[in-house]
């Protein structure tokens, strides 16, 4: 089994003939192979009973795309990995190159991949968000809950210091420092120094600080005020529905009441706030575009919906698993149909912005964070919204194709010159943008000067602004997208060392979202040795 694997990861491999910056190394000196994108294809997944790694097969049945592995052990498994193969087949041509890595990764001889995690020189991605747990204590007992917060029977709550240390880690990464930092859970309000936590993040000079929630102590003003003189800037709240019956399924309680409370004081507060629904087949699918319409009206406060398509942990037997599991083609034409304007073909995954990031690290003159996930791992789309509240897909006054593919040809050519003229090269760019900008088809009052402002205030993310100014030179814009978290039905090493989210834990080292949460479960592994006996809240 083991050598069959090995001949699956030493399969060649090529890349699609539009893409020009196909590293070969990572930036510690580790063979890249690309990703394959045709199909039938072999991968490496994992045994869902024993975790053992197993060669795969990935290949088109009935329109979808499946997987199946065999565990001499545990038997067949066979899932769906998409549910549409002309969506899965399209990724591709999104899709600009790998990243290179960390020049200093916490494991410079790994075994097999994922095993030997903390993130080693396999890794080809570096971090666009980086979690840290602060607690497996909750105030919620969620039926879907993924952490298995609170119920472990154990307490995972790092200290102050450890957290520091973790929060160093993330800092001293190279070459790219991680400056979007995430706090999660469990609950991680509850932490004891949750408020001193933040202010230091703020001082360690992480540019956006945020915090993954259920927003039950967020829903008093004076917390909520108090965390975002700490430093809070965004919130990412869980938020699966408009009405309680979802909630009573997805949570085991009414919450409506209170998620809507959080939005208002964040609105109150100056923070922005991006709802996160957990998405789940017959549960709540067709509850996806009365959120968007919900995000719509609150454009004001809310700058994205983050869905997640619900990961399976457990042994969940098929006709269950094929009842309740949703994609992310599921999501994008599910919110084409409940929502009318948001076409479904014009989502695209995350690494497609990757050539933006090309060409501020050529000007710059060094590698800024690129988000060069799988393909398969996200899509998403950006609505911008007017004054009267009408929403326009970006898709509609951007060649958003044209403009990605000459960006990616303008990072080479920045980068190859004999002379690094920033101010020339910032023109050049801007130009690049003005030439596949469609003024006749924006939306009502957004100028180019203005789209500009936009963009520049969705990646500034300034502590000190001034929420009264928050608004006042961009234009009101919401992100909507979904993660596809893996689990070990469908779990692939491929995109395993290609993730930009990643954990730091206490022992110090990093793991992919997907090792830590599914596959081999690091998160196991770290809460047990990190905690004490559990004596409840």
């Amino acid at each position: 089994m083991e050598s069959t694997v090995k001949g699956v990861e030493a399969q060649e491999r090529k890349v699609p003939p539009h893409v020009i910056h196909q590293p070969e190394t990572t930036h510690s000196g580790a063979k890249i192979t690309p990703p394959q994108f045709d199909l039938p294809k072999h991968t490496v997944s994992i045994c869902p009973e024993c975790k053992r790694l197993l060669p795969a097969l990935v290949f088109e049945e009935d329109g979808k795309v499946m997987m199946e592995k065999e565990c001499p052990e545990h038997g067949k498994f066979k899932d769906v990995v998409w549910s549409d193969v002309e969506f899965y087949l399209n990724v591709k041509n999104w899709f600009f190159g790998d990243g290179r890595g960390f020049s200093n990764p916490q494991v410079t001889s790994p075994g097999a991949c994922p095993l030997s995690c903390g993130i080693c020189s396999l890794h080809t991605s570096n971090t666009a968000l980086a979690n840290i747990d602060l607690t497996n204590r909750c105030n919620l007992r969620c039926p879907i809950c993924f952490a298995n917060a609170a119920v472990t029977g154990y307490l995972y709550e790092p200290s102050y210091e450890q957290i520091v240390e973790m929060m160093r880690v993330l800092r001293e990464r190279k070459p790219v420092p991680v400056a979007c930092v995430q706090f999660s859970g469990g609950e991680p309000t509850i932490h004891p120094d949750f408020l001193r936590i933040l202010e230091t993040a703020r001082d360690m000079g992480f540019s956006a600080v945020q915090v993954a929630t259920n927003g039950i102590k967020l829903a008093d003003l004076e917390f909520a005020q108090k965390s975002r003189e700490a430093g809070l800037h965004s919130l990412y709240l869980q938020f699966d529905g408009l009405d309680d019956d979802v909630y009573i399924k997805t949570r085991g309680r009414r919450l409506l009441e209170t998620k809507l409370k959080v939005i208002e004081n964040a609105r109150k507060t100056g923070m922005k706030v991006v709802l996160v629904p957990t998405v789940v087949n017959t549960i709540n699918d067709d509850k996806l575009g009365d959120m968007v319409r919900f995000a719509i009206e609150n454009a004001d406060v809310i700058s994205g919906i983050s869905f997640q398509p619900v990961a399976f942990t457990g042994r969940i037997d098929r006709e269950e698993r094929a009842k309740l599991r949703f994609t992310l083609p599921d999501l994008a034409k599910r919110i084409e149909e409940q929502t009318g304007f948001i076409k479904a073909k014009d989502w695209v995954p995350l690494c497609a912005a990757t050539p933006i990031s090309r060409v501020m690290a050529a000007i710059a003159g060094h590698e800024v964070t690129m988000y060069s996930c799988h393909p398969i791992c996200s899509l998403a789309t950006y609505l911008f919204v007017d004054d009267e509240g009408n929403a326009v897909q970006v898709t509609d006054f951007i060649d958003l194709k044209g403009l990605l593919t000459e960006m990616d040809r303008l990072a080479d050519k920045i980068a190859n010159s004999r002379f690094n003229f920033k101010l020339l090269s910032g023109v050049r760019a801007l130009n690049v943008l003005r030439k596949y900008f469609k003024k006749e088809k924006a939306p009502k009052g957004l100028t180019f000067v203005k789209f500009l402002a936009t963009i520049d205030e969705l990646t500034s993310n300034k502590y000190d602004r001034d929420p009264n100014e928050v608004g006042k030179h961009s234009y009101r814009s919401i992100m909507i997208g979904g993660m596809h978290f893996m689990d070990a039905y469908n779990y692939d090493v491929e995109r395993v060392r290609r993730c930009v989210i990643h954990y730091v834990a206490p022992d110090g080292k990093m793991y992919p979202f997907c090792a830590y949460n599914s596959g081999p479960v690091f998160r196991e592994v770290i809460e047990k040795k990190f905690s004490v006996p559990y004596r409840g809240e």
